[in-house]
């Protein structure tokens, strides 16, 4: 049994209030009456907002967001065997606080010692737009997001010191669980979708699915921080009434990487083929700009192989979390948008065709 509560239903006045104090968001108020409402539309974590009132006008925040472990077993089985909740409370407790990234400054946090069980607490980021996978968004919502991703990458760009930092290592033996749990992941795909995701778009998952080994094992001769899982639904738009563009959430996927998988995966299933067809070099390029004013020189030419690399990234998860998260109606439409896209893209450049040239020294 845990110390702390791991359901919104379960906080209570005296615990959060503690919480509050410790992070020297109140004083000696009381919290005289605390509710709370669901928020996201998260799969592997549940989030709430909780509504509070002080013993004083003022003393506090009004509002503070809390996120929880996913409800549904299947998806707290798959947090615990990839460590994604671990990775999220480290996120915030350690690396947060030292890059450029807008997102939700913590107030508290706690994690059992096996990873399956724990609570984040957050500044409340409304009123804001949540990005929405399934409608997508402008172009200048598309912008900020990608200067949000050169703001995370340029930071960590080859830092050595992320070589010594445990938490966001991958967990000993995920390399070879992805390899064996990839092709029923990719059958269970096929059977779900096969009627709904156009033949050509399939033949891509069915190709990547045949190249695990290559994919899966790749390295990168330069690597950076990663969200992982860069998409609309894990931003937030015109946060705290417009005082700031965009906030990133979900960092439960954070890793070391090539940081062409953020920017191929945001590209594709992030904000769809509409929009990064006649954008596509514009933002591209824009991301090369902001690396550079950040410090790490980059041009289209010198990322193009890796972004196309990247792009594969969208396919992948798609494949996997179709089978190992809760499935919900809004999950499966949300997994054929995020694979088509990223298909989409993958065709346009030949993904594939870059995957099989690669050898065994492989450059994402």
């Amino acid at each position: 049994m845990t110390d702390f509560p791991t359901t919104a239903a379960a906080v209570d006045a005296r615990w959060l209030e503690g919480k509050l104090r410790a992070a020297g968001a109140i004083g000696d108020a009381r919290i005289t009456d605390l509710t709370f409402v669901p928020i996201g539309t998260g799969q592997v974590g549940d989030t709430a907002r909780f509504t509070i009132t002080y013993d004083r006008p003022g003393a506090g925040p009004e509002t503070v967001a809390g996120k929880f472990p996913s409800a549904d077993a299947t998806s707290r089985s798959t947090a615990a065997m990839f460590g994604l909740y671990r990775k999220e409370v480290s996120f915030y407790r350690e690396l947060a606080p030292n890059i450029d990234v807008r997102t939700a400054q913590a107030y508290g946090s706690e994690l059992d010692e096996n990873g399956c069980d724990f609570i984040l607490l957050f500044e409340d980021l409304g009123p804001c737009r949540g990005g929405n996978q399934l409608t997508g968004c402008g172009i200048e919502d598309a912008r900020h997001g990608i200067r949000q991703a050169a703001a995370l990458h340029a930071p960590t760009w080859n830092a050595p010191w992320l070589a010594d930092t445990e938490w966001i290592q991958p967990r000993p033996g995920t390399q070879e669980q992805m390899l064996a749990l990839y092709p029923q992941a990719q059958a269970l795909f096929r059977e779900r979708y096969a009627d709904t995701l156009e033949s050509e778009l399939m033949a891509i998952c069915e190709q990547l699915n045949d190249l695990a080994g290559v994919y899966f094992t790749r390295t990168s001769p330069d690597y950076t921080v990663t969200h992982g899982d860069y998409r609309l639904d894990n931003m937030l738009f015109d946060v705290r009434g417009g005082s700031d563009p965009i906030a990133v959430v979900d960092w439960q996927t954070t890793g070391v990487g090539c940081p062409m998988l953020d920017v191929g995966y945001f590209m594709g299933c992030g904000i769809g083929s509409a929009l990064r067809r006649p954008h596509e070099e514009e933002l591209l390029d824009l991301y090369c700009a902001e690396m550079t004013r950040r410090g790490v020189p980059l041009t289209r030419d010198q990322i193009w192989d890796r972004y196309r690399l990247g792009a594969l990234h969208g396919v992948s998860t798609a494949v996997f979390s179709a089978a190992f998260v809760v499935r919900t109606d809004r999950g499966d439409q949300n997994f054929l948008s995020m694979a088509r896209n990223s298909c989409e893209l993958c065709l346009d450049h030949d993904s594939i065709g870059a995957l099989k040239r690669l050898t065994e020294t492989v450059q994402c």
